[in-house]
């Protein structure tokens, strides 16, 4: 066995993988900007904070100004139709402006325990309402600190409303993971098989791993990522799969099918550990082709 053969099938299959993560991180970012993931789960924790008033905190002046300008549409990219979309990002401490704009309590000073209690009892319930409440109670009345304990406590809602949008974004990555191995039928071991032996597969991989590591990555263009994946000639799709048994042996078939199901597993695996991953992988070991080059014209084909 040769080492730099091994590598090279290892370099082929890490191709395949970065090129197929990268279609679903494109796709990805598509669905979760057409659908405002991000700022649905952003407004979920708003609503918490300042319950059914939330909609009067997203429209003050500082919250709407931090609204991305975005294509209406699909459709909007030919005619350049823009208009602002739903709030993804929030400074914690633009939150507490906006919070403290909403409540009254900008500019505030030497406020009775009473009366900071009468000012915020007039909120609508919600879990911003209560822990300030809180704080009067504990006999917090300062201003400044309760504006420290407001933004610590904004800090940690928006750390959560990040955790929901990127749950919810890793769904939509093994989702689509699964459609796009199912949909080229990449099996990692016919994959691994086919490199293995055929010399001139490896060549192919080794140099187009070369140009994506040169260039820095690839395009996050959908047609751009199809192409470079048909440039490889290894076998992706259901319609190039040759290798259904000869026999009709029932041994044969359902050893066929558990290998299939494994190697379509090991790529649904793969594929979403993301584009970088793999991207890192190959820009660490592509260089080491080099001297493989004098023994790839005679390991196999």
């Amino acid at each position: 066995m040769s080492f730099p053969q091994i590598l090279e099938v290892a370099i082929g299959l890490i191709l395949v993988y970065y090129l197929l993560g990268s279609l679903v991180s494109t796709m990805t970012k598509v669905i979760t900007e057409s659908l405002e993931t991000r700022g649905v789960a952003l407004e979920k924790y708003l609503k918490k904070i300042a319950g059914e008033k939330f909609v009067d905190l997203k429209r003050m002046p500082q919250i709407e100004a931090l609204r991305p300008i975005r294509y209406k549409n699909w459709f909007s990219v030919f005619s350049s139709s823009t208009e602002p979309k739903m709030v993804e990002r929030i400074p914690s401490s633009t939150l507490v402006d906006a919070f403290f704009d909403l409540t009254g309590l900008t500019n505030k000073k030497d406020l009775s325990a009473d009366e900071l209690l009468e000012l915020i009892g007039k909120l609508p319930e919600s879990e911003g309402k209560q822990a300030i409440l809180t704080w009067i109670k504990q006999g917090v009345t300062d201003i400044n600190d309760i504006r420290k304990r407001t933004d610590a406590y904004f800090c940690g809602i928006l750390d959560q409303a990040a955790a929901t949008f990127k749950a919810n974004a890793r769904s939509f990555v093994l989702i689509l993971s699964i459609a796009i191995t199912l949909l080229f039928g990449t099996d990692s071991i016919q994959l691994a098989k086919d490199l293995w032996t055929n010399a001139e597969l490896r060549a192919i991989a080794a140099a187009q791993a070369g140009a994506v590591v040169q260039e820095g990555g690839t395009s996050s263009d959908l047609t751009s990522l199809l192409d470079d994946l048909s440039r490889l000639t290894v076998r992706i799709g259901w319609w190039q799969t040759q290798t259904f048994p000869e026999t009709g042996l029932a041994a044969d078939w359902v050893a066929f099918v558990i290998l299939k199901l494994l190697g379509l597993g090991l790529t649904v695996m793969a594929v979403a550990q993301g584009s970088s991953f793999w991207y890192d992988f190959l820009r660490r070991i592509a260089g080491r082709t080099e001297p493989a080059k004098s023994t790839s014209d005679d390991s196999g084909g």
